[in-house]
C-alpha cells in the first residue's frame, strides 16, 4: 500500500522568478526517502535541475503527466560492466547503456571485477565528446593492469617491477578521473594478498572505493568475504563486496551477512551489492570454471548455459562444456548455480545495494543488464512483497548515492539536485528480460529522464546521448 499526500504549497527552489520552466512533471507520486512517504506533487526542471517541488502553476517548454504514477530518483547502478566506446567499438557504441537507460537506471559505474575494456582516459573522454545514454562513473580494474604490464598468465605472480608498474598506472587512471580500483581475485588465481595491498598503496595518499570480485565462492566463499574485509582494514580504503548473492547463496548466505555485519561493528567500511537472479554469468573459459567448480556448487555440466553462436540457447553436456572452453573461452555462459531464497535474504539485508552486474555483447548474455530493476520492483516487492517499495528505491538511489559519495546532488528528489528521474507504475513494472531473450525491455516505465531532458517514453529512447563522465574531480569527497 502506498501511503500518498498530497502537495498543496510549493517547496520554493531555484528560479522561482521564471516564466516557464525546461519541464514540468505533474501529478506524481513523489518518493520522499527522509519522511519514508510518497507526496502526490508536481516538479518543475530547470538547466538539469530540480528547480521547484509541489503545486506549480508556472507552464514549462515541455509537460509530463504522471498520471499519479511513481516518480523515483533515477536508478543508480553501482556494479556493471561497459562498453568499448570510439574507433575500436563493434557495432553499437552503447549496446549495454541502451538497455540500462529503459530499465530506468541514469547512472552506472563501470571498470568492476578488476576489468577494463580499455583505459579510462579514452572511455571517459569519448562521453565527453559524444555523450552517452547514462552518466558514468570508472574504476581502474587491477587484473586489466596484470595484463597491460604483461603478467603472462592469470595464474601466475606478479613481479616486483610488474606491481610498481601497475602502481604507476593506478595513479595516472586517479588523475584521468576513476574513483577507485576493482580486483578479480577469482578470475587471476596468481594475485596474492600481498600484491592487492601494494597495488593500494598507490593511492595511499587519497580517498578511493575499492570494489572486489571475490576469490571463491560457495563454501570458499566465507574465507573469500574475510580476505576482502582484511584488505580494507589494511589499507584503510572502503570495501564494496561485488554480488554477493553469486558468492555464497549456495547455502551460505546467512553466515556471510553475519562475517560483514561483525566487521561493520567493528569500524570497517565494508558493504555489498546484489542482483536479483539465481544465476550468474561470465566467459565460459575464465578460471571461474576451473576443476572443482561443479563439486563446490553442488550441480553439474546441465547448470551452464552458453548465450552465443555457435552454441547459443544450449545448456551443456560434459563434452560441450569443454569444447566451449578450449574453442570460445570468450564467450558468455550462464549458471544457475544460486538459491533464490538465498538471493532475496542478501537483497533485503540493509548492507546490501541492488546492482545489475550487467554485461552484454551485441545483446547476447544475462537478463540481469536489462531486468534488474523492474525485477525487484515487480517480483520482490510487489508479487513477493519481499520488501516494501520504499525500501527497494532506496537501495537503488540513495544508498548506492551515499557509497559513491553522489549524495549531494542525486539518489533523491530535492531542490538544487540533479534532474535524473524514472516515472513508473508500481502496479505493474515487471522486468521483460529473460534467459533465452536477455535484451528485452521491462514493462511500466512511463519515462526517464537524464539531466532534466526525456531520454525514455514508453520502451523507447529518444534521446541516448544525455549521459555524461562523471569523475573523482567532479565528486566533493574523492578530489583528494
Amino acid at each position: 500500500m502506498i501511503k500518498i499526500f498530497r502537495v498543496f504549497g510549493v517547496f520554493r527552489g531555484l528560479n522561482n522568478d521564471r516564466l516557464m520552466y525546461d519541464l514540468k512533471i505533474v501529478n506524481a507520486q513523489m518518493v520522499d526517502f527522509e519522511q519514508q512517504e510518497f507526496v502526490l506533487c508536481d516538479l518543475g526542471i530547470e538547466q538539469g535541475k530540480i528547480a521547484e517541488i509541489g503545486a506549480i502553476t508556472a507552464p514549462a517548454k515541455k509537460e509530463i503527466d504522471a498520471g499519479g504514477q511513481v516518480a523515483a530518483p533515477g536508478f543508480l547502478d553501482i556494479h556493471m560492466h561497459e562498453e568499448v566506446l570510439g574507433e575500436s567499438a563493434d557495432g553499437d557504441d552503447y549496446d549495454i547503456a541502451n538497455k540500462m537507460l529503459l530499465m530506468g537506471v541514469t547512472t552506472c559505474v563501470g571498470g568492476n571485477c578488476g576489468k577494463n575494456r580499455q583505459p579510462a582516459k579514452e572511455f571517459l573522454t569519448f562521453i565527453d565528446q559524444h555523450g552517452a545514454p547514462v552518466n558514468y562513473l570508472l574504476y581502474v580494474g587491477h587484473n586489466s593492469l596484470r595484463q597491460y604490464v604483461g603478467v603472462p598468465t592469470s595464474y601466475d605472480k606478479a613481479t616486483p617491477a610488474q606491481i610498481e608498474q601497475m602502481q604507476q598506472h593506478v595513479r595516472s587512471a586517479l588523475d584521468d578521473g576513476v574513483i577507485g580500483i576493482s580486483f578479480g581475485f577469482e578470475y587471476d588465481p596468481g594475485i596474492e594478498l600481498n600484491e592487492t595491498i601494494q597495488v593500494c598503496q598507490a593511492a595511499a595518499d587519497r580517498q578511493i572505493l575499492l570494489a572486489a570480485h571475490y576469490r571463491s565462492d560457495a563454501a570458499a566463499g566465507l574465507d573469500s568475504i574475510r580476505e576482502m574485509i582484511e584488505i580494507s582494514k589494511i589499507t584503510g580504503q572502503p570495501m564494496q563486496i561485488s554480488h554477493l548473492g553469486s558468492c555464497t547463496a549456495m547455502g551460505y548466505m546467512r553466515e556471510s551477512l553475519e562475517i560483514i555485519q561483525a566487521a561493520i561493528d567493528t569500524g570497517v567500511d565494508v558493504e555489498a551489492d546484489c542482483y536479483p537472479y539465481h544465476a550468474f554469468c561470465t566467459f565460459i573459459g575464465s578460471a571461474v570454471f576451473d576443476e572443482g567448480c561443479f563439486e563446490r556448487w553442488n550441480t553439474s555440466y546441465d547448470s551452464i548455459l552458453l548465450t552465443e553462436e555457435p552454441f547459443k540457447g544450449q545448456y551443456c553436456s560434459e563434452e560441450l562444456f569443454h569444447k566451449a572452453r578450449k574453442e570460445y573461452p570468450n564467450m558468455l555462459a550462464v549458471a544457475f548455480v544460486m538459491n533464490e531464497e538465498e538471493v532475496i535474504e542478501c537483497l533485503k539485508a540493509p548492507i546490501v545495494t541492488v546492482a545489475s552486474d550487467g554485461v552484454l555483447r551485441k545483446g547476447n548474455g544475462h537478463p540481469r543488464a536489462a531486468g534488474t530493476f523492474p525485477r525487484v520492483l515487480g517480483r520482490y516487492v510487489r508479487e513477493r512483497q519481499e520488501l516494501t517499495l520504499i525500501e527497494a528505491l532506496e537501495k537503488m538511489t540513495l544508498k548506492p548515492a551515499r557509497r559513491l559519495k553522489l549524495d549531494q546532488h542525486k539518489g533523491q528528489i530535492k531542490v538544487g539536485w540533479d534532474a535524473d528521474l524514472v516515472i513508473f507504475d508500481p502496479a505493474t513494472i515487471l522486468d521483460g528480460a529473460t534467459f533465452e531473450a536477455p535484451a528485452l525491455p521491462p514493462e511500466g516505465i512511463q519515462a526517464v529522464i537524464v539531466n532534466g531532458e526525456l531520454a525514455v517514453q514508453g520502451t523507447q529512447i529518444v534521446n541516448a546521448r544525455l549521459g555524461r563522465a562523471i569523475r573523482r574531480q567532479d565528486i566533493p569527497g574523492w578530489e583528494v
